[in-house]
């Protein structure tokens, strides 16, 4: 029997978020929480790589680190990492990335604006190797700087402030894109620090919540974040990809009175007993990180706009997903392709934590993508 304790609603800035405690038996993830170990921070321990769901991102992340000479230079080329944002604001849809696939590095940024309707992007390439994304992420600093096209990221856990600087040109399809953005590390959500085997391949990765402020510009308009309301969601990968690669994911977060709320959602082959980097982002003091898997993305028939219906198998996660627009890559290049979009919305519906807490959610922003690549 289940019966309400209590239910509450918190306004935010994309509508009500109402959260029901229940009584409930808690749900039995089968999750495996790593701790770290001061002296064994990092990824891979004396050539020895550790798997799991982890309670903080190891201050080096090296997935080379385990290999050694012709097999180490074999395995560089199939490492692809990635750095990017997205960013949670009612009036604007926008994501950035800096990504290095050691054959070729890029970075793109796309901005949708909500009142107008219109989706402003650049995009640039550099010479593989040269981002030099650092392994020790979380107290340094990485950029890509092209004439007119300069995104830059600084972490900083000394000091509790991340920093994201963007000053791209504009081009003949669309307008300049400047931002200087700060988040608040001390307010961040629990981290999601993720290390499994893949069919074929390894996969490390590393999302968080930040609260932030700052300013966006494209063009002549100009918009505010505010850390009260707005997030930036972090998404790190540090990923041994095999050559084909597929996979469907999706984020979204919302503060609310109580804290962070969100979840992070993919569906890709799996080893079995592997741990997923699914999760949902509870509010509380502090906020926790809790495992969710066996993610079922359902396109509701339709055009591209018609909604998708994402949920966990235990129900834990039970949401609709309304895109409002989407950008697409469609390459084909000999034995290298790519079929890729990602589509930017509103979520609504429910998620169950580990305590039996059910919170609503409505109009709440996020991304919902789907990668088909051989690379």
């Amino acid at each position: 029997m289940v019966a309400a304790r209590r239910t509450h609603k918190r306004a935010t800035a994309y509508g009500p978020v109402t959260a029901i405690a229940l009584v409930l038996t808690p749900a039995l993830t089968g999750a495996t929480i790593t701790p770290m170990a001061a002296d064994h921070d990092r990824l891979v321990v004396s050539g020895t790589r550790r798997y799991g769901r982890l309670s903080a991102r190891p201050t080096v992340v090296d997935p080379l680190a385990e290999y050694r000479g012709l097999a180490r230079a074999r395995r560089r080329l199939r490492l692809k990492e990635w750095v990017g944002f997205t960013l949670l604001h009612p009036e604007v849809y926008s994501s950035l990335i800096l990504q290095d696939a050691h054959y070729l590095a890029s970075s793109e940024i796309y901005v949708y604006d909500r009142t107008a309707t219109v989706l402003h992007q650049h995009a640039a390439t550099a010479r593989g190797g040269s981002l030099n994304l650092p392994h020790n992420l979380m107290d340094n600093s990485c950029a890509i700087d092209r004439p007119g096209y300069s995104i830059a990221y600084d972490f900083s856990e000394h000091t509790g402030r991340h920093h994201i600087t963007v000053d791209v040109a504009a081009s003949g399809e669309a307008p300049a894109i400047t931002a200087d953005l700060t988040l608040d590390a001390t307010a961040a959500s629990a981290p999601l620090s993720v290390s499994s085997r893949l069919p074929g391949g390894q996969m490390y990765t590393h999302k968080v919540l930040y609260p932030v402020s700052g300013t966006l510009r494209f063009g002549d308009t100009s918009v505010t974040f505010s850390p009260e309301r707005d997030l930036a969601v972090l998404d790190e990968h540090r990923s041994l990809l095999p050559y084909r690669t597929r996979w469907v994911w999706g984020t979204f977060a919302t503060p609310t009175e109580d804290g962070l709320v969100g979840a992070n959602f993919v569906k890709r082959p799996e080893e079995p007993g592997q741990p997923e980097e699914s999760c949902l982002w509870m509010p509380g003091s502090p906020g926790s990180c809790e495992a969710l898997s066996d993610i079922r993305f359902t396109k509701q028939a339709g055009d591209s706009t018609a909604p998708w219906r994402i949920a966990s198998a235990d129900g834990r996660l039970d949401v609709v997903f309304t895109p409002e627009g989407r950008k697409s890559v469609k390459r084909q290049l000999g034995v290298v392709a790519i079929d890729y979009f990602q589509m930017f919305g509103r979520y609504a519906g429910t998620v169950r934590g580990e305590d039996g807490t059910v919170i609503v959610v409505k109009d709440v922003h996020g991304v919902c993508e789907s990668m088909d690549a051989r690379m």
